[in-house]
């Protein structure tokens, strides 16, 4: 795409665009990221300044938002589980606040999903998770990604446009080094992060890239995409502002993300 889609937009113009990774984060705010049921089961703390954390009733999982506004990433999302409650850390994610605020979405409602497959079985799916490593990247491939393996035992799938990239660390069995990550903008100075710590359920990796490859577009305001890449953003629709109140709405997770769960 040799033009800038938005050139001719007024900065408050809102558009549907594709693809995800090149949106820019959206809006940013525990209300519109976390699924979970804080009046009735979850635990909530949110200071008006501040860190901001969930809690699971069995008080082994938590995610919590740190909020940077004036640092170029916004911030950072974090989840993470304990065998124990209050034990030692099992597995991490941590995600840029400026990672698109759909993907975050869809990540944290398979977390609610694996955590109550979790509470009413026999088995440890948050530690156990027995999906495979090709889930979470072969629907790359049929969205064109593209594919290079090295021989430090690391995979790599890059966006047809070369601006996202998910890695797969497959000879890990235990580092510091993220099994999983992902990006979007220049490799060399991406606009987002995601990192998968050893140890993290497959399916929650799996439930992020189907959302990263979803053909629905996203809402954003033309002032909030990213300068460098808006040239290979698609604007599917412009809404007029009459249309609009209230926040923007997340787009609705895309059909068969992630293998399903239901109780």
């Amino acid at each position: 795409m040799s033009t800038d889609p938005f050139k001719n937009l007024d900065p408050a113009q809102t558009v549907k665009v594709l693809p995800r990774h090149l949106a820019g984060p959206g809006p940013i705010s525990p209300s519109t990221v976390w699924p979970f049921l804080l009046d009735k089961d979850w635990s909530l703390h949110q200071p008006e300044e501040g860190t901001a954390f969930a809690t699971s009733p069995c008080l082994r999982l938590w995610t919590g938002f740190e909020p940077k506004p004036e640092e170029p990433r916004k911030g950072t999302w974090t989840i993470a589980a304990n065998r124990a409650p209050f034990g030692p850390t099992a597995w991490r994610i941590t995600l840029d606040a400026s990672t698109p605020v759909e993907l975050l979405h869809d990540l944290h409602t398979e977390l609610l999903d694996l955590y109550l497959e979790d509470r009413y079985s026999d088995r440890d799916w948050l530690y156990e998770d027995a999906t495979a490593p090709h889930e979470a990247y072969a629907p790359l491939f049929a969205h064109g990604w593209s594919h290079q393996v090295k021989t430090d035992g690391t995979q790599t799938f890059l966006a047809p446009d070369g601006l996202g990239g998910v890695r797969h660390r497959y000879a890990t069995t235990g580092s510091d080094s993220p099994t999983w990550r992902a990006w979007g903008g220049y490799p060399s100075e991406p606009h987002w992060q995601a990192r998968f710590s050893f140890g993290t359920p497959t399916t929650l990796v799996a439930a992020f890239t189907a959302s990263l490859i979803s053909t629905e577009p996203v809402h954003r305001t033309a002032q909030d995409v990213p300068f460098h890449t808006r040239r290979h953003l698609y604007v599917a629709a412009a809404i007029p502002a009459k249309q609009m109140s209230g926040s923007l709405p997340v787009a609705p997770s895309p059909q068969g993300v992630g293998p399903g769960r239901s109780l």
